[in-house]
């Protein structure tokens, strides 16, 4: 890399669009909400019963987690990654740079797809969604010229698409659990079991192997380890979630918001330009109908005590709950944006967006060190309301410490970093007289 001058340099501070950082921050918060169970706890990230409790204040912490951020947060994360894509393809298209902006872009996607490999396989976050946000991120290069009318198509297109696969699931689980009755009516009668029977009992069988307390107590005492072990055990994991869950889930659930992103911004909706009136609409209809379906989701669960139908049939709407929802997260967070209160929090909320990539690190490098054996090794010894104490002492340190980091420095750590890997350039790090 060198320090020779580039015309095609990032963005400086006083470019920066403050409503999308404000949104950066209060998101990359609501991911830790969801993420803290998969850090601290086996098998329980949708699933209250398998550890962490489902009674009292963690059933309360369930439902309050599933009604307003499963699956929104990730929605408004994937949609901002489609605003910044499209904001640093249209700041070097208009600066000329050409085939060069193409390089700087796509150097930016392989590096964010190598450090999503560092996370998922060194930092030992099985959950890392930058991976897959590389991956999304050559496919939404050739869509982001498109008008709003088409990119908004798009998006529903691929929503409906994942929300039909969705009932398709759900429907195989009905005739699976058809077969798994006929099963256990045929073996006691002492008839014999056909092939797709014994499969189905099989399969039935490893599910329940999966979840019980001797496979959780196996599973935490594997994360309880020292380092390197752990990252021994939690590879195939990882592993195994990349080569399912990018191409049966992400393209409905992450392509489709990068596009809507690029479409909301185009709409100027994201940068906190349109009235008071239409902000409280979209938050109002849009909760009214995703928060009815996620009530709906939540109480076909607790009807059916957690069964495995109870999930199923709850999924087959997934889509259709969390997407409103997360519009009215974008009216709400907008009006937050909008209104002449709490300037302070505005400020050090857009600190912590404007260090997303390096807050959303530091989250998985202090979970390796609460929950692994590297550290206190607490993996599995907190209820699931106990993780929100965890939570929000991460928020209240990076709400301190991303305000006071940006006052002396240009970027965060991971962003400098990224920067230099992207542009091939050395990056001035430490501010200067002439910062504004």
């Amino acid at each position: 890399m060198t320090q020779v001058g580039n015309p095609f340099a990032p963005l400086k501070a006083s470019d920066r669009i403050q409503s999308l950082d404000v949104m950066r921050g209060i998101v990359l918060f609501g991911i830790l909400i969801m993420n803290i169970n998969g850090m601290g706890l086996a098998g329980a990230y949708m699933d209250p019963t398998v550890a962490g409790g489902a009674t009292g204040w963690d059933l309360t912490t369930w439902i309050t987690s599933s009604l307003l951020f499963e699956g929104t947060m990730r929605a408004l994360f994937s949609l901002l990654f489609g605003v910044g894509v499209f904001i640093l393809l249209d700041r070097l298209e208009k600066k000329g740079a050409g085939m060069e902006g193409a390089n700087i872009y796509f150097r930016r996607i392989i590096w964010l797809l190598i450090f999503g490999l560092i996370h998922g396989y060194l930092i030992l976050w099985s959950g890392d969604i930058l991976f897959d946000y590389a991956l999304f991120g050559f496919l939404v290069f050739p869509f982001r010229s498109l008008s709003p009318k088409k990119l908004i198509g798009l998006f529903i297109f691929l929503i409906a698409a994942g929300a039909l696969w969705d009932y398709s699931d759900y429907r195989k689980d009905v005739t699976f659990m058809e077969q798994i009755e006929l099963a256990r009516t045929n073996k006691n009668a002492g008839k014999d079991l056909t092939k797709e029977q014994t499969a189905a009992l099989r399969k039935w069988d490893d599910m329940q192997e999966e979840r019980s307390p001797e496979a959780i107590n196996d599973y935490n005492e594997n994360m309880r380890q020292s380092y390197f072990k752990v990252v021994a055990f939690n590879a195939p994991h990882f592993t195994s979630d990349n080569e399912h869950f990018p191409y049966r889930y992400d393209l409905w659930d992450v392509l489709s918001m990068m596009l809507l992103g690029i479409a909301l911004f185009k709409l100027n909706i994201l940068s906190a330009e349109k009235s008071y009136k239409f902000y409280g609409l979209i938050a109002l209809i849009g909760y009214a109908i995703g928060i009815s379906i996620n009530y709906y989701e939540i109480k076909t669960i607790l009807d059916s005590q957690f069964s495995f139908m109870g999930f199923s049939q709850s999924f087959a709407t997934y889509q259709l709950g969390r997407v409103p929802v997360a519009i009215g997260h974008i009216g709400l967070i907008m009006l937050f944006c909008k209104l002449p209160l709490l300037n302070w929090l505005k400020k050090s909320l857009a600190a912590v967006g404007k260090m997303a990539l390096t807050n959303y690190i530091m989250h998985s490098v202090i979970a390796l060190f609460i929950f692994t054996g590297a550290g206190f090794a607490m993996f599995g010894k907190l209820q699931r309301h106990e993780l929100m104490y965890v939570v929000f002492s991460i928020w209240i340190f990076q709400l301190i410490v991303s305000p006071i980091w940006l006052k002396y420095y240009r970027f965060g750590p991971l962003e400098w970093l990224w920067r230099n890997l992207s542009y091939l350039k050395v990056h001035a790090l430490k501010k200067d007289n002439t910062d504004s």
